[in-house]
């Protein structure tokens, strides 16, 4: 079980970021592939964030903390070869928009180091292709 955080002036700073280099968006995570792509781009890079729980727009969405973990280190030992170092922050958010909340919705963040060495993704047909996160995409190198 992960502590569950408490940081309004975090969750409010994130908000007002943008998503680039260092920081994505992710409403949730239902493309194991796709999350993976993202985690190895931005470990390959400056490493990051990856904000699960809010949309491309900052809306918070809200998510359920461990499927969202279990689906990530699933996709982290599938996907990522080798795997990305991660470290997860689970808040709790009580506010939207100023407005307190009948019932809190939780973000997570996962944050990923600059990596020493390069990371590939698994294709289904057993090649490796390395990304690389720049601005907001995570791009296959060339």
């Amino acid at each position: 079980m992960i502590d569950i955080k408490k940081d309004d002036d975090f969750i409010k700073e994130l908000l007002n970021r943008h998503e680039g280099e260092t920081l994505d968006f992710k409403q949730s995570v239902n493309k194991p592939s796709r999350i993976a792509r993202t985690m190895i781009g931005l470990a390959n890079a400056q490493g990051g964030q990856i904000a699960v729980g809010i949309s491309d727009q900052k809306k918070i969405t809200g998510i359920d903390g461990e499927e969202e973990i279990y689906m990530i280190e699933k996709a982290n030992r599938e996907f990522c070869s080798p795997p990305v170092d991660l470290a997860f922050d689970l808040y709790e958010v009580d506010f939207l928009d100023n407005q307190i909340l009948e019932e809190e919705l939780y973000i997570l963040i996962i944050n990923i180091p600059k990596s020493n060495h390069d990371h590939y993704f698994k294709n289904h047909d057993g090649t490796l292709t390395k990304y690389i996160r720049k601005n907001d995409q995570t791009l296959p190198e060339k």
